[in-house]
C-alpha cells in the first residue's frame, strides 16, 4: 500500500472512530451524504436541520448546530454572541416563544467543498407563552457554513428584523 493511501486510510478509520464515539445527533447529512460535494440543494436543506432543532425545545440541541467559534447576530437580540454559552443562552429565552421558521427566499453560494453562505429572507412565527397569541416576524439572514470533521457547522449567523416590517 502507498504511503499516502495508508495515511488517507487512517484517517478515514480515525474518523470513523470519532463519530462511532460521539455519535451523529450533531450531524447536518446523513452519513451516505457526510463526504458528497456541497450542492446549492444541500446547503439551502441546512436550514431544515436547524430549524428542526428548534422545534425540539432544547437550546443545546440548536447551538450544537453552530461551531464553537461561531459568531450569531440574533434576531431579537441586541447582543453578540461569540461562544456556546452565549448561544445557548440565546435560544433558552427565544425558544420560549416556540419559534417556527420558514424561508420565503434563499440563495446559496457554494465558495468550496468545505464553506458555503445560504442568504436571503425568512419568517418566523412565534406564539406568547402566556398568551398564545401568535406573531410573524419577517426576517433578512446570513448563515454561514463551514464543513468541520465531516459536519456542516454554522460559523456565522446574522438575522434581523425587517426595516420596513
Amino acid at each position: 500500500m502507498k504511503p499516502q493511501i495508508r495515511k488517507r486510510a487512517v484517517i478515514v478509520a480515525a474518523s470513523a472512530l470519532v463519530v462511532t464515539s460521539v455519535g451523529v445527533g450533531v450531524s447536518q447529512a446523513g452519513p451516505e451524504h457526510r463526504d458528497a460535494p456541497p450542492t446549492k440543494a444541500r446547503i439551502a436543506a441546512l436550514f431544515d436541520g436547524w430549524n428542526d432543532a428548534l422545534r425540539t425545545g432544547d437550546p443545546e440541541k440548536v447551538a450544537d448546530r453552530y461551531a464553537s467559534d461561531a459568531v450569531l447576530l440574533p434576531t431579537v437580540s441586541n447582543r453578540i454572541r461569540t461562544d456556546h454559552a452565549e448561544i445557548v443562552d440565546y435560544f433558552e429565552h427565544f425558544l420560549e416563544n416556540k419559534p417556527v421558521g420558514k424561508k420565503i427566499e434563499t440563495i446559496v453560494n457554494v465558495l468550496d467543498k468545505n464553506s458555503a453562505i445560504d442568504t436571503g429572507l425568512y419568517e418566523f412565527t412565534l406564539t406568547d407563552p402566556d398568551t398564545g397569541a401568535q406573531r410573524v416576524v419577517e426576517a433578512r439572514y446570513t448563515y454561514e457554513y463551514e464543513k468541520r470533521g465531516g459536519e456542516w457547522l454554522i460559523v456565522n449567523h446574522h438575522s434581523s428584523v425587517m426595516p420596513e416590517g
